[in-house]
């Protein structure tokens, strides 16, 4: 009886220890992504595309695109931060706000840049907290939107003035996050005609689960669960706030969401339950790609469908 015992004992510690070590090195995982700088100097180590519609590509708009702009700052409440004007050609339809992801950049707002100015938009393309022409956070991390927004806010006030400008709002990745906790918190939230999101991080928690499917261990929900319990310890942000589908599904202007099934960084699922959550107008362009890859697999796929979202927005 006692060696029973003894192996059961065994067993337990062993299947407690596995979850409490596999949780411990994801959390230390997922708070090193939030950090601003070994991300940042990862990707600026790797060799930028040549193609200006390629994620990671670096370049101003009319090395790029031969488009003209202005280099114009926003008052956030960190200090200036710097943002690209692209201005209409002709007679304004439209006003736009790029928000880049985790570590990316304004470049990576050109594959939506070139269809809007196609159709006459004006786009400000911005950088936020943590980015090189933007003042550090003083926490020194991303926030997943917690922390960011009022940047975004400082853009949507410089390109929608008054209460009855609009402006569309096209965010990818973790810019959906900022995104969500600006129309979560900001008085300026009735600004925003509409939104684009490609690739969103909606949910933070979701992030960490596809975090531990990703790392093909076993018990992938347990550890992840362990990892949530254990990053409260390790950041000062309340990342179970890091939730933004509800703001999402109450916006009551037209959307576009374009997400793909291979993503490893942030699932498509809460993409998915959104979009059968809303009740306004919604466009979505399902892929088969990886993060922010649905534009590379079917480009004349992913223009009408953008196309079509903007003709259902008023003028």
């Amino acid at each position: 009886m006692r060696i029973v015992v003894f192996l059961v004992t065994l067993v337990v510690l062993a299947f407690v220890g596995y979850v409490a070590i596999s949780g411990y090195f994801l959390a230390h995982a997922t708070a090193s992504l939030l950090k601003s700088g070994p991300m940042a100097t990862a990707l600026s180590s790797l060799e930028p595309p040549t193609d200006p519609l390629a994620p990671g590509y670096r370049g101003d708009p009319t090395a790029a695109l031969s488009l003209p702009f202005d280099i114009v700052a926003l008052d956030t409440e960190l200090g200036p931060a710097e943002a690209w004007l692209v201005p209409a050609t002709a007679a304004e339809a439209g006003r736009a706000i790029y928000v880049h992801g985790i570590a990316g950049a304004r470049e990576d707002g050109y594959r939506a840049l070139t269809i809007l100015h196609e159709a006459g938009w004006s786009v400000l393309l911005i950088s936020y907290r943590n980015d090189p022409d933007a003042p550090p956070a003083p926490e020194g991390s991303y926030g997943f939107g917690l922390t960011e927004w009022p940047d975004l806010e400082a853009a949507v006030t410089k390109m929608a003035p008054g209460d009855g400008d609009r402006v569309l709002v096209v965010a990818d990745s973790m810019g959906a996050a900022i995104l969500g906790q600006f129309l979560a918190h900001s008085p300026a939230a009735p600004r925003v005609q509409a939104v684009a999101l490609d690739s969103p991080a909606i949910s933070f928690g979701a992030m960490i689960d596809q975090m531990a499917t990703e790392g093909g261990k076993p018990l992938p929900g347990l550890v992840a669960w362990t990892a949530k319990q254990i990053l409260r310890f390790k950041t000062s942000l309340p990342l179970a706030q890091a939730e933004v589908a509800t703001p999402f599904v109450a916006f009551p202007g037209p959307m576009f969401l374009a997400h793909g099934s291979a993503d490893r960084i942030t699932p498509i699922g809460p993409a998915q339950a959104l979009a059968a959550a809303r009740t306004a107008p919604t466009v979505t362009l399902w892929t088969g790609a990886d993060d922010l890859g649905s534009y590379a697999e079917d480009p004349e796929a992913y223009r009408a469908a953008f196309k079509d979202f903007l003709s259902r927005l008023a003028p």
